[in-house]
């Protein structure tokens, strides 16, 4: 008896030690919600592309709660005249709420003095070991603001879009090596750069955003890695009318998958989606400064030939989002 209970609490030991060196296995999620029905015709005052798009990274763990969780949007707001002239320039930049911080201003006007990242930091935060069924339960009123005591005195914004993206997030996590332990990094590049004039053929506002979710060890090298796009594309005439329908839908790159229509112009028969997750699967285990390195030539395509074979779209602004990803704490 006395040698039976010997093994068994050695065998407990060891599944001790077993479980300290290797931390719970956990999902890696994104999920992006874009919109455009923001956007107005220009007249006395200029007319606006607004691109809006809510981004929520999750860690989830094997019994479907969240371990941790990322929450940030983007507002791309381009302008443009009546003559359907851009006003906003094409080189500009749009930060998100999260870079943005005090610079969003929202403080002054918030009931409870909470800046927009402060409030979705402690909603974030809220939602960490809650199961999807728990978080679409929070009481919220009709503006979809939270009701609770335990929540309206941090956050007191709508929650709505939210909730339906850490929903969506947790529905496409997937198991990509992520421990419970590492650090969750969520990275946005957005820019205009493919925006044009109204002239013989529609002008043109195009809010394009790279979004990468990454997690990192205790080593500081990346143990998963998703990537997503969005194209938030308003259309408007010489007249400043915009012919966009508005109120649809932005669907991600991932979400259109073939539909986006890369395959059958690439070199190496490959659609967007897939080379973005070949990126992502290369990046695995890598540093963040390792993927900073990366060769690309002018037009920011890689240039190596380990990588060559299944990834030829520009990795850029792969690049940028993973650098900012990584600077997360």
């Amino acid at each position: 008896m006395k040698k039976l209970i010997a093994v068994i609490l050695a065998v407990l030991l060891v599944s001790a030690i077993c479980g300290a060196a290797n931390p719970g296995k956990v999902k890696t999620g994104l999920a992006v919600i874009t919109e455009l029905n923001k956007s107005t015709d220009a007249g006395a005052k200029p007319g606006l592309a607004e691109i809006d798009s809510t981004v929520v990274a999750v860690t989830v763990g094997g019994n479907g709660k969240i371990v941790k969780c990322v929450i940030d949007a983007v507002q791309s707001k381009i302008n443009f005249d009546a003559s359907g002239k851009l006003i906003t320039p094409k080189d500009t930049m749009f930060p998100t709420k999260n870079e943005l911080g005090k610079g969003y201003g929202m403080k002054k006007a918030s009931k409870i003095g909470k800046e927009w990242n402060e409030q979705a930091a402690a909603l974030a935060k809220y939602v960490v070991g809650k199961t999807v069924k728990e978080i679409k339960a929070i009481a919220v009123d009709q503006g979809k603001h939270p009701t609770g005591s335990d929540l309206k005195t941090s956050v007191t914004i709508s929650i709505g879009g939210y909730i339906e993206a850490i929903e969506k997030a947790v529905a496409q996590a997937q198991a990509l090596g992520a421990s419970s332990s590492d650090v969750l990094g969520l990275g946005v590049v957005t820019n205009m750069s493919h925006s044009v004039n109204a002239g013989e053929k529609p002008g043109l506002a195009e809010g394009y955003s790279t979004y990468i979710a990454i997690t990192k060890d205790s080593k500081g090298k990346i143990t998963s890695c998703l990537i997503d796009a969005s194209q938030g594309k308003v259309n408007f005439n010489t007249s400043g009318k915009i012919t966009t329908d508005i109120k649809a839908g932005v669907k991600s790159k991932n979400e259109l998958g073939e539909g986006y229509g890369m395959k059958k112009a690439s070199k190496i028969g490959k659609e967007w989606n897939q080379q973005a997750a070949a990126f992502a699967k290369y990046v695995t285990g890598k540093t963040p400064s390792e993927v900073a390195d990366i060769a690309v030539n002018k037009e920011g395509h890689a240039t190596g030939s380990d990588i060559l074979a299944s990834v030829t779209i520009g990795i850029n602004d792969f690049q940028a989002a993973i650098a900012k990803a990584a600077a997360k704490r």
